[in-house]
């Protein structure tokens, strides 16, 4: 390993750590003055987990009962009395939907002198679904939305109208009883209404809203579905206080100190990536391209891109904008760029992202694999795995966007 992939492993690493949600579960908790009334836990996202094992080690015997709502493979063993349930994502999947039912169960005879502790994070809107639709329609509609290129408000102000407990309507379904939300962001700018569709918050959007990207996308529904996008959410909760512990600002502010550390002079470039993925790709390739003579430097960004589909190969964003990246550096000297998503999944595969160097175009014209092709395909996974420029880390129990870094190092 070069001493520039050392040094990207090394911020990736530290980063990842750095959004491990534990610590901040706890600190939000002694915010919370809980009563004496029963106390269900309700953790779902796939930061899940890790989540609920924070506040089972803070809380202890004070939680009554409760249920962890996760992602397959994202949890690692038992919690005390809370209940563990994998389910689908990004698309819902029928464990969904029962693990769901059995969360609504525990809050539906809770009392006024009763709370819920809900513990919310990124991949939500898949695991935590109650469909007012059949659920065959509910994972169609989120395929087509997956696939157009729609980015994440937009894709949850349909899916909170389709949905019992999105938009607002778990918190309607817990009262009397009081909800504490902690909530772990996965979205640019921490909209609430918007983490995870938003359970537990009044929903800012409309529905005029939903309908224009309904048409927008082309997406195809039925009309029970479109007469359900002209019904309004919950725009008033009550019962409800809520608290975010983490962003990707954090994930950004942690790479930037690392990098400091490494002797890179650091510029950090936004916390609000969101564009095509292959277009970021070029950005961040052409800003190393246009950096040559500068001492070491290090450009951050953060945020999340989205990938139009168009082929039928096998990739995610964070592994289009660092394929995408890779044709502008190919005559660059000692410089690596890499994206990486927090959750450690990048699309529907098992790499957290992409990396790299200004060798990697050339290994891949070697190979016969044509960049701008494989863009197209969308099958950036296998092109990089054929450079040896897949980022795995398996699931690593947060979720707090994506984090892209380019650097150039110099002597």
């Amino acid at each position: 390993m070069t001493d520039i992939l050392y040094d990207a492993k090394k911020i990736i690493t530290a980063a990842l750590k750095d959004a491990m949600p534990g610590a901040a579960v706890v600190d939000a908790l002694h915010n919370i003055s809980f009563g004496k009334g029963r106390l269900v836990v309700v953790a779902a996202g796939k930061a899940a987990w890790e989540m609920a094992k924070a506040a089972n080690d803070s809380l202890g015997r004070r939680i009554d009962s409760g249920i962890v709502i996760t992602k397959y493979g994202h949890s690692h063993g038992a919690i005390a009395n809370l209940r563990i349930c994998e389910a689908g994502h990004p698309v819902p999947d029928e464990n969904s939907y029962k693990a769901t039912e059995q969360a609504l169960e525990l809050v539906k005879n809770l009392g006024e002198n009763d709370e819920v502790l809900f513990l919310l994070s990124g991949g939500g809107s898949a695991l935590f679904e109650k469909p007012a639709i059949p659920g065959e329609e509910t994972e169609e509609i989120t395929k087509q939305l997956l696939a157009s290129g729609a980015d994440i408000v937009e894709m949850n102000t349909i899916r909170k109208r389709l949905s019992l407990v999105k938009g607002g309507r778990f918190a309607l379904a817990c009262r009397p009883a009081q909800v504490y939300t902690v909530v772990l962001s996965d979205i640019i700018g921490d909209p609430l209404d918007m983490i995870a569709s938003g359970p537990a918050y009044p929903d800012a959007s409309t529905c005029e809203q939903a309908l224009m990207i309904k048409e927008k996308y082309g997406l195809k529904m039925s009309a029970q579905a479109e007469e359900l996008l002209k019904t309004e959410t919950p725009k008033k909760l009550d019962n409800v206080t809520t608290f975010v512990t983490g962003s990707v600002k954090q994930l950004c502010s942690t790479a930037e100190r690392v990098c400091k550390r490494l002797g890179y002079e650091t510029a950090f470039l936004t916390a609000s990536l969101s564009c095509e993925a292959r277009d970021a790709g070029a950005f961040l390739g052409s800003i190393a391209a246009d950096n040559q003579n500068r001492k070491s430097i290090a450009y951050i960004a953060g945020g999340e891109t989205v990938v139009h589909l168009k082929g039928k190969g096998k990739g995610g964003r964070n592994q289009e904008i660092a394929l995408s990246a890779a044709r502008y550096i190919e005559n660059c000297k000692n410089t690596c760029i890499f994206s990486v998503g927090s959750d450690g999944t990048d699309g529907p595969t098992d790499a957290a992202g992409g990396i790299v160097t200004e060798k990697t175009a050339a290994v891949l014209k070697e190979k016969n694999i044509n960049i701008p092709e494989v863009l197209e395909n969308n099958d950036a996974y296998n092109a990089l795995k054929a450079a040896d420029g897949l980022i795995i880390t398996g699931p690593t129990g947060t979720n707090v966007n994506d984090l892209s870094v380019v650097l150039i190092k110099r002597p």
